[in-house]
C-alpha cells in the first residue's frame, strides 16, 4: 500500500470554500466508518451581493490612455478565508492533541490556501491532500473514494 493507511481514529478534512466536514474513522483500515463530529458552514454571497462598486481607473504614465483595475473577487476572498478559519480551528484541536493523523480533500484553490496557514504542529500531521470536493457526498462515498486513493 503506497499511501497511509484509513486507520482508526484518523481525522479527514473534507472541505471547499463553503463547508467543511470534520470527520473520524471509527471503524478500522480495512471497513473504515467516518462519524462527522463538526461541520462548519461559511456564508458566502455571489459578488453582486458582496460589491457595488466599479473597478477603479488609471492614466497610464506617459499615455493618454486610460486602463481599468481588476475587479475584486469577494467569493474567492471568501474562501480563502474560509480556509484560514479552518487552519485555525484545526490548530486548535492539534495542540489539546485530539488527533494524531490527518486527510485534507479539498479542491486545489481551498488546499492550496489551506496549505499556507497551516501551523507546522497540523503540517506535521498531514499523511495525505487529495485535491477533489466531496463536501456534498455521503459519507459512505467519502469512505470509498478515500479507501480507493490511499490504496493507489
Amino acid at each position: 500500500m503506497a499511501g497511509p493507511r484509513l486507520e482508526k481514529g484518523i481525522w479527514v478534512l473534507v472541505a471547499d470554500g463553503e463547508k467543511a466536514l470534520f470527520l473520524r474513522n471509527v471503524g478500522d483500515a480495512l471497513r473504515p466508518n467516518f462519524e462527522v463530529f463538526h461541520e462548519l458552514a461559511n456564508e458566502n454571497p455571489p459578488n453582486r451581493e458582496q460589491g457595488t462598486d466599479q473597478p477603479g481607473r488609471y492614466f497610464d504614465a506617459g499615455m493618454p490612455n486610460k486602463s481599468g483595475f481588476e475587479a475584486t473577487d469577494w467569493h474567492r476572498i471568501g474562501k480563502e478565508r474560509f480556509a484560514e478559519t479552518l487552519a485555525e480551528r484545526l490548530y486548535k484541536h492539534a495542540h489539546a492533541g485530539e488527533f494524531k493523523k490527518l486527510i485534507i480533500v479539498a479542491p486545489p484553490l481551498v488546499l492550496g490556501k489551506l496549505r499556507k496557514e497551516l501551523h507546522k504542529e497540523v503540517a506535521g500531521k498531514v499523511v495525505e491532500e487529495i485535491p477533489k470536493t466531496l463536501t456534498n457526498h455521503a459519507t459512505w462515498d467519502i469512505e470509498e473514494l478515500l479507501k480507493s486513493a490511499v490504496e493507489e
